[in-house]
């Protein structure tokens, strides 16, 4: 059997079938469940092996970006989202995402001996929508999906993806714990120290997605379920060599693989 995937939506996601794709492509099945579904019974979350929460626009990012919706999984879902990391089952967030897992402290988790939200992603510095290609490195060794993972590119489209700890404890903290899984790097791979428009939204520490303590909960600004074919990339025909695939590809692979490595498909 393959590892089940529960894509989790709500209203205004619109990156969920790029991603059930991605997962497919990664040997997994999937399944769309709307958040109202898992409210009324969040045994459902028993089902899966993995869980993505995917790009969008949920509830039209009305208050801030990721906050109605993370207000739903905090008052409601924590136990079975903290059930769900537990029995050693990775979770990913995607762009819209990733603000909603750090609006409800899933990421990056407890940190220098704080719990609940001690990070933000809050509105890009040049005051814009950002919708571009940006050149990230690997730097985390424990987040399950960045496995294997160097340099890479892929697109970005957000207006708040500035990445912002609470304080310089927290931020000292996140790479301390090896919780820094991506940053935005130069075409050279060295950093451009918030320099756009390598750094396109102004985040601490280039930072450009991050993990919790397991390395199960992973979340990015990036879109890597947008490069999963080489056919995706806007100088396909001039690559040498040419890739057999798109680079976002592998985040899936990495997780399909801990599953059936650590829990067993199908269980």
């Amino acid at each position: 059997m393959k590892p089940k995937t529960l894509i989790l939506r709500t209203a205004g996601t619109n990156c969920d079938r790029e991603t059930a794709h991605a997962f497919e492509l990664a040997g997994a099945e999937v399944e769309f469940i709307h958040i109202n579904r898992l409210l009324q019974d969040k045994n459902l979350t028993g089902r899966f092996q993995m869980m993505a929460v995917p790009g969008g626009f949920s509830y039209g990012d009305d208050i801030s970006s990721g906050r109605i919706f993370a207000n739903q999984i905090l008052h409601h879902l924590s136990d079975a989202m903290q059930r769900f990391v537990a029995d050693g089952k990775p979770i990913i967030g995607i762009c819209n995402g990733f603000q909603v897992l750090v609006k409800t402290g899933l990421l990056p988790g407890e940190l220098a001996g704080r719990s609940g939200q001690n990070c933000t992603l809050t509105h890009n510095t040049n005051g814009r929508f950002v919708d571009r290609w940006v050149r990230l490195s690997s730097r985390s060794h424990k987040c399950v999906w960045t496995r294997g993972l160097a340099d890479l590119e892929l697109p970005i489209a957000h207006a708040e993806g500035r990445f912002v700890p609470a304080d310089d404890q927290v931020r000292r903290a996140l790479w301390a714990d090896d919780r820094v899984a991506l940053v935005y790097v130069r075409s050279d791979g060295s950093s451009p120290q918030s320099e756009e428009p390598w750094n396109p939204n102004g985040s601490v520490d280039d930072i450009a997605g991050i993990c919790d303590a397991s390395g199960l909960v992973f979340g990015l600004m990036p879109h890597p379920e947008r490069y999963v074919s080489p056919l995706q990339h806007p100088a396909w025909t001039s690559q040498r060599p040419r890739p057999t695939e798109g680079a976002g590809l592998q985040v899936f692979r990495n997780a399909v693989a801990h599953v059936e490595a650590a829990l067993g498909a199908g269980v």
